[in-house]
């Protein structure tokens, strides 16, 4: 690739805008590279140009980096005038908002470039002083009334990689049209080095009323359980080695190569639970102390995913929905039906369907709503638990109007402690649920693509040439549009749900098999796994 001029002037003009010395000497070494003749320079510069990244309802997320197309100070800079102007026109101008962050590279950076524009464009802003878990952030807007809350995070993203989310007043993350609203600011925004910015954010420590709250689930009263835990060299090991203490659970044993937050990620190529190979030290630790239970959090811990031993002695991890449903059963079994008379519970299209049994048999409601949980803590009165098989859970909407790692940990201390004193393990409850309930059946097919539009041209095919069926099975296309970018395509006891990531560069497919248990629960599992296996093949191939 040769430079242009239109690309030259483009990077001249965001250089003499940029108010930080490192990005501006950063892009301007890319940019003499260019302009002596490197096409790979010259390529790796129009990428960095091809920004602004767009803010959506998951904020932004890019790698840190100079140029509009990367996270950087004066992207931030920018964002977060337009946040502010956002919050004047809806009639927040001088209230509080709170910023948080964690310890991926250039969080602090980020998280003080965002406090002093606020701070400048009058609001009362208040930040914590260390990098925490962005449940604590989501606890902090709702406790101390805030208007909106930022934390800056990636959350289980690549190392490369840091985002700024964004909370409204409800305590939950935004929604459209906000998003559309903020976008349109921010590029009415003026550039970077002409925002103001000013010192003076009052530094606030709300962890410890956090803990408190986290203490008052309803945890049971044994506390005698072995639990080892990764916090994937994120910021969760150190809360919830407190979470565990205030609650009454000593006997925890973290991944000490994972417990120091670490922005490299050094042992993980992606710091996802949900990765292959991201918690072989984990279920190694948990087999090594003899552990009743395994955890590990994601990097910004409002991620949780739970492993557990095998009757041969060997250790897996619960999937998503497995860890779902087990969290969601207990916690309706534990509701105040004189304090919440008609509770909800409530997960995704993408997620099982069990939960919905569950609920039924429970005389409690149900409810799904489209991917993420902005949606999902929105899903109406009466809401005691939601989860989203991507290993968000949600114990404690009345604390935290998101998904929380911390808060999902110590919940599931409290189970397996009450059913290691009762002689039982999670899976004896998953067992049980698939007898009462049918084998409900989860998989994912994900694929990763290095061009976006990859995705759109898939989703073109299956929406213009829908198949008949599938794994042997009829099924009928719905789709989704325009509320979402979604296909759901169903049939007798089959379920697949595609759409593109919101938050990574791949389209994935949400299988489902469900059969009931007429006779022997293995032999159910047998012909639900084969039939699985039928519809990942089929599914594959519609997406090849």
């Amino acid at each position: 690739m040769t430079l242009t001029s239109t690309l030259r002037d483009a990077a001249f003009r965001w250089i003499a805008d940029d108010p930080d010395d490192g990005t501006r000497a950063e892009l301007q070494n890319v940019l003499a590279k260019a302009m002596g003749g490197d096409a790979s320079a010259a390529e790796e510069l129009a990428d960095r140009m091809a920004g602004p990244l767009e803010f959506g309802t998951a904020g932004l997320r890019g790698p840190v980096r100079a140029g509009p197309n990367g996270m950087n100070v004066a992207v931030v800079t920018r964002t977060t005038a337009g946040v502010a102007e956002w919050l004047k026109a809806h009639g927040h101008a001088g209230a509080l908002v709170v910023v948080g962050r964690d310890a991926r590279h250039g969080s602090e950076a980020f998280a003080t470039a965002a406090a002093e524009v606020l701070t400048a464009a009058g609001f009362d802003v208040k930040v914590f002083g260390r990098p925490l878990p962005t449940p604590v952030l989501a606890f902090a807007v709702g406790r101390l009334g805030a208007v909106a809350g930022i934390q800056i995070t990636a959350s289980h993203n690549p190392p490369a990689d840091n985002g700024y989310k964004l909370y409204d007043a409800t305590g939950g993350q935004i929604v459209p049209p906000s998003d559309g609203e903020i976008e349109r600011a921010i590029q009415a925004a003026p550039p970077a080095v002409g925002v103001p910015r000013a010192a003076g954010a009052e530094v606030v420590d709300l962890l410890p009323r956090y803990l408190d709250e986290v203490a008052t689930l309803p945890l049971g009263h044994d506390r005698t359980v072995r639990v080892a835990a990764t916090a994937l060299h994120g910021v969760g090991a150190d809360t919830l080695r407190a979470a565990f203490e205030r609650a009454g659970f000593p006997d925890l044993h973290l991944v000490g190569a994972q417990a120091t937050p670490d922005p490299d990620f050094p042992t993980v190529s992606f710091p996802n639970p949900e990765e292959p190979g991201a918690t072989d030290l984990l279920l190694a630790l948990a087999s090594e102390v003899d552990a009743d239970l395994a955890i590990a959090l994601d990097p910004d811990a409002d991620r949780c995913a739970l492993g557990v031993r095998e009757r041969d002695g060997s250790w897996r991890m619960l999937r998503g929905d497995e860890t779902g449903v087990l969290l969601g059963s207990y916690v309706l079994s534990t509701v105040d039906r004189t304090l919440v008379p008609d509770p909800l519970v409530a997960t995704t299209i993408v997620s099982s369907s069990m939960l919905g049994e569950i609920a039924k048999a429970e005389g409690a409601r149900y409810a799904e709503t489209l991917t993420g949980f902005k949606w999902l803590v929105r899903a109406g009165e009466g809401l005691v638990f939601a989860y989203e098989e991507a290993l968000g859970l949600c114990v404690n909407p009345g604390f935290v109007r998101d998904k929380d790692g911390i808060a999902a940990a110590t919940l599931a201390a409290g189970l397996a402690a009450q059913l290691k004193a009762a002689g039982r393990t999670p899976l004896d409850v998953l067992d049980e649920l698939a007898q009462r309930h049918g084998v409900h059946l989860t998989d994912q097919v994900s694929l990763r693509v290095t061009d976006l539009a990859v995705r759109g041209r898939l989703m073109t095919k299956v929406r213009e040439t829908p198949p008949s069926s599938l794994g042997g099975v009829a099924v009928t296309l719905e789709d989704l549009l325009p509320d979402a970018d979604v296909l759901r395509l169903t049939g007798d006891g089959v379920r697949v749900v595609v759409r593109p990531s919101g938050t990574e560069p791949k389209l994935k497919a949400y299988l489902q098999v469900v059969a009931p248990v007429t006779d022997s629960l293995a032999d159910a599992r047998a012909a639900a796994q084969e039939r699985l296996a039928a519809l990942r093949s089929a599914v594959e191939e519609l997406l090849a």
